[in-house]
């Protein structure tokens, strides 16, 4: 790919991601095709063309406000049609002749009003559009003939017949790829509900061979102990059966806990075979933090113990939450702090930021309001631990959190 073509894609990319800046565009780009020709256009001195007044200054900057009206076109497109034609009017009134850019902003207003507005408001400014194009018409000094009338009137009709099509037929596709989302959400449902019971049944089965097997360990280690004075070789059979009933009932168990896991991918399932992350790799998890463009400090406080294995990865997890909800609600110039304060019974952590905050937390990644304030009470109080969350004073978020060293 050339060069030039990429750049093009790249511009129309960045045009369509900023709308307003297109429509920009558009009305900068009539300007700069009209203005010239209004204003170095000859009209006959005679005739009916010798009844309009000569654009000047007043005519350039109505033009110039009407044209520019158009950048407000998807986001107030009613507004934006009332102030072109409020333009349009005065140019008539004024005895301007038209021009290429109030005209072709006259009639983009008209789609934009149909294509991005309900039946009843693009009717209504429809219809006032069309009277005052017809008012304007019958005002002009210019003779008009039948024929003229009928097809500018026509045009008007079908650039608005034409924006309220592709209004309908987005509000179509709209509603197809919805339809198409919920029926693949319903089979993934379907799907996951006959996995778990398939995984259910599975779990069943195994969970009586295991039994089994436990058994005859019992039983062995029984006979064992029974016989290890007077008949020490049977004892060593008897113990290597144990053995041999244990790494297989040990293999069992583990493909009982596989099976009742979760689907997850290759690379998570992958990951859970890896220690739990706890306190000790925080500073690897601020490091990644900072590469996503957020700016974290860390603090500790008082001296630092070991706390339980499950506190050690509660807390942990907790941070790795509060700090994605950071990425996620605070804004791009936001700044983030953790803070670990010890004391001899427990330990205290805080996540705060000065960004935007939000009031829900969502940190599961399933973007379902709710979820993951949940999940971060039910971590902390499994514990025996206290949670605040909620708005900082002067602005930003804040999570601070109480754990019981012992837990």
């Amino acid at each position: 790919m050339s060069p030039r073509i990429r750049g093009l894609r790249t511009f129309r990319a960045w045009l369509q991601a900023r709308p307003q800046a297109a429509d920009a565009l558009l009305a900068l780009g009539l300007l700069l095709v009209g203005l010239p020709q209004m204003y170095l256009q000859d009209f006959p001195e005679s005739g009916d063309y010798a009844a309009f007044r000569t654009p000047d200054a007043v005519n350039g900057l109505i033009v110039v406000v009407v044209t520019l009206a158009l950048a407000w076109r998807r986001r107030h497109p009613l507004p934006v049609l009332l102030v072109i034609v409020a333009g349009e009017m005065a140019l008539t009134v004024w005895g301007y002749p038209p021009s290429v850019p109030d005209v072709m902003a006259f009639l983009i207003a008209i789609y934009s009003l149909a294509a991005h507005r309900g039946l009843a408001q693009s009717a209504l400014g429809g219809v006032a559009g069309f009277v005052s194009f017809l008012v304007s018409l019958v005002m002009l000094p210019v003779g008009t003939s039948p024929v003229v009338l009928v097809s500018d009137c026509a045009l008007v009709a079908g650039v608005w017949v034409l924006g309220r099509n592709l209004r309908l037929r987005r509000a179509y596709f709209a509603e197809l790829e919805d339809r198409a989302a919920r029926l693949e959400r319903a089979r993934g449902t379907d799907a996951r509900a006959a996995r778990i019971e398939e995984r259910s049944r599975i779990a069943r089965e195994l969970h009586d061979v295991v039994a089994h097997h436990v058994s005859v360990m019992t039983v062995q280690a029984g006979a064992a102990r029974r016989i290890i004075d007077r008949d020490p070789g049977s004892a060593r059979e008897a113990m290597s059966t144990i053995e041999e009933v244990g790494r297989t009932a040990l293999s069992e168990m583990r493909r009982i806990v596989g099976v009742l896991r979760t689907e997850r991918d290759a690379d998570q399932a992958g990951r859970e075979l890896a220690p739990q992350p706890g306190l000790g790799d925080l500073g690897e998890l601020l490091d990644h933090v900072r590469e996503t463009g957020l700016s974290v400090q860390l603090w500790i406080e008082g001296e630092a113990r070991t706390p339980s294995p499950g506190v050690d990865v509660a807390a942990f997890r907790l941070i790795q939450e509060a700090l994605t909800n950071t990425l996620k609600h605070a804004g791009a110039q936001a700044r983030a702090w953790v803070r670990l304060y010890y004391t001899d019974a427990d330990l205290t952590v805080e996540i705060e930021d000065d960004g935007r905050g939000t009031a829900t937390i969502v940190a599961d990644g399933t973007d379902n309001p709710g979820h993951g304030l949940v999940g971060m009470y039910e971590r902390v109080a499994l514990y025996g631990g206290e949670l605040r969350i909620g708005p900082r004073v002067g602005g930003g978020f804040g999570v601070r959190a109480r754990f019981p060293l012992e837990a």
